[in-house]
């Protein structure tokens, strides 16, 4: 009876689609409380499946059909599939429990049901990337993804959240033609598309020496398209807009999580299609790390530069990518749990920021320029809060995810060569000034001096939902700051296992 639990993922996959389909036909508060109850039943079941292959000590293959590869296809389930999958159903139920109210004040209300649908299908879409053991079907989610980003992106409905919208589109689009590109070209010389017989088909034409220049083009293509799809560096461009004219809401479910499925994704590839050993022999590796210790400072700079509360999360959510393809370009093994260890912590940190960052702006009469918000943090204390603590752990301070993560960067460096010992470490330094510098500047600024609040504009709404989220949000940042040991462990032991 235990081994039923295996299903599971498929049973959520399914689940998701059908909640979906029937999101379109239900009311507003009925279509949040499906999307709700589908983001925590997943949680539950993904946590299941979990503890059964954690016990097993070993990954399992779900068979579809129960038609045998190369015809059928297939799920992965193992420690880290199930690890990611619960983190991602985790951060999608605090952000939609947190961000009712920025849905309600700026989207009208015959959309609202949509915004749900959406949300459903990036969760099933993220799923699919996590478990998928086919190359294609995760590029056919892929899409799905970025079609459902952007209807949660263009669910505000003005022109400016339509043109954000159409140019993140473009980017994405553009990454999932290379990735697509890259998948041609792989399966033209191994013919196949399942990650297993993938794997074993790249190790015999890289043992025989054919294909070396298709090969090498099919792995850069995909990475790249993966990055770029990321908004990692110089592919950012389109985050500032996008984030600052979409809801809060949709900002974070799309900083926190879906460009998270992405660089997950990436890591599967290394490991279940070209193996590390190979990945790193072809020196993709480096050009990631390159653009990923370029996007942490040029994130970081426009970060600086900006004085609209929104756009200056958005850089920052350009430099964290750029932390996450450092840490995949450095090794195989401490820079990969590092960069994993980096996506648990965006995720949870970068909703709580645009969530609390929303409640603040409408507090003070939907100001975003920073001298018009001076005092909000008075006027909205759990806001206020709950941002400084976000803030703290994007710079790194001590009892936090984000001292460990960069703590984590700092020993992969000492395995990595040279100049990307001296780069990394650099990197850290500057950074962290810099992540100090913008975040404690908006901090103080939220509480200096408070200026009597505008009449016009009454108190956020839905606060006690928001004070759970937040809550939830900043413990878990908290306690894994302190006791990070389990985690960093628990993503070393699957990384083996992989």
């Amino acid at each position: 009876m235990s081994s039923f639990v295996l299903n599971f993922p498929l049973f959520m996959i399914i689940l998701c689609l059908v909640c979906a389909a029937v999101g379109t036909l239900l009311p507003r508060a009925a279509a949040r409380t499906v999307s709700l109850s589908l983001a925590a039943l997943c949680l539950a079941a993904i946590f299941c499946v979990f503890l059964y292959v954690y016990g097993a000590g070993q990954e399992f293959e779900y068979r579809m059909g129960h038609y045998p590869h190369p015809w059928g296809n297939e799920l992965k389930i193992g420690i880290l599939e199930s690890l990611f999958g619960m983190a991602f159903s985790l951060v999608l139920f605090l952000s939609l429990l947190g961000g009712k109210d920025p849905l309600d004040r700026l989207v009208e209300p015959g959309k609202g049901r949509f915004f749900y649908v959406m949300a459903d299908l990036v969760l099933v879409a993220l799923l699919v990337l996590v478990y998928s053991n086919d190359l294609f079907t995760g590029y056919v989610f892929i899409e799905i993804c970025t079609l459902a980003s952007c209807g949660i992106l263009m669910i505000r409905g003005n022109g400016r959240t339509v043109l954000a919208s159409t140019r993140y589109l473009i980017f994405s689009l553009t990454g999932s033609g290379l990735f697509l590109f890259g998948v041609i070209i792989l399966y033209n010389i191994t013919g196949h598309l399942l990650m297993p017989d993938l794997k074993e088909a790249v190790g015999a034409l890289t043992a025989s020496g054919a294909y070396r220049f298709p090969f090498l083009a099919s792995v850069s293509l995909v990475s790249i398209g993966l990055a770029v799809k990321s908004g990692l560096f110089p592919f950012h461009l389109w985050m500032a807009d996008t984030y600052g004219e979409a809801v809060p809401t949709s900002s974070a479910i799309l900083s926190g999580l879906v460009t998270k499925g992405y660089a997950f994704f990436l890591v599967r590839f290394i490991f279940d299609v070209t193996g590390p050993d190979i990945f790193w022999q072809s020196g993709v590796q480096n050009v990631l790390f390159a653009m990923g210790a370029a996007g942490v400072v040029m994130g970081s700079v426009g970060a600086i530069q900006e004085n609209n509360l929104y756009r200056m999360i958005a850089y920052s959510s350009a430099a964290q990518i750029g932390y996450i393809y450092m840490g995949i370009g450095l090794s195989a093994d401490l820079g990969l749990t590092a960069a994993l260890f980096h996506i648990l912590l965006h995720a949870l940190t970068k909703p709580a920021l645009f969530l609390s960052a929303s409640r603040l702006s409408a507090r003070m009469g939907g100001a975003l320029k920073f001298r018009n918000l001076q005092g909000a943090g008075y006027y909205e204390p759990a806001a206020g809060v709950y941002f400084t603590a976000a803030a703290f752990s994007m710079i790194g301070l001590p009892f936090t995810m984000g001292f460990i993560s960069k703590y984590l960067f700092g020993l992969a460096a000492f395995r990595a060569s040279t100049p990307k010992l001296v780069l990394t470490l650099l990197v850290l330094a500057v950074s962290t000034v810099l992540n100090t510098f913008y975040f404690a500047r908006t901090v103080l600024r939220i509480y200096n001096a408070p200026k009597k609040p505008p009449a016009e504009r009454q108190p956020a709404k839905d606060l006690p939902s928001y004070i759970i989220a937040g809550a939830l949000f900043a413990l878990i940042n908290v306690a894994v700051g302190i006791l990070s040991g389990p985690l960093t462990d628990l993503l070393g032991y699957g990384l083996s296992l992989f």
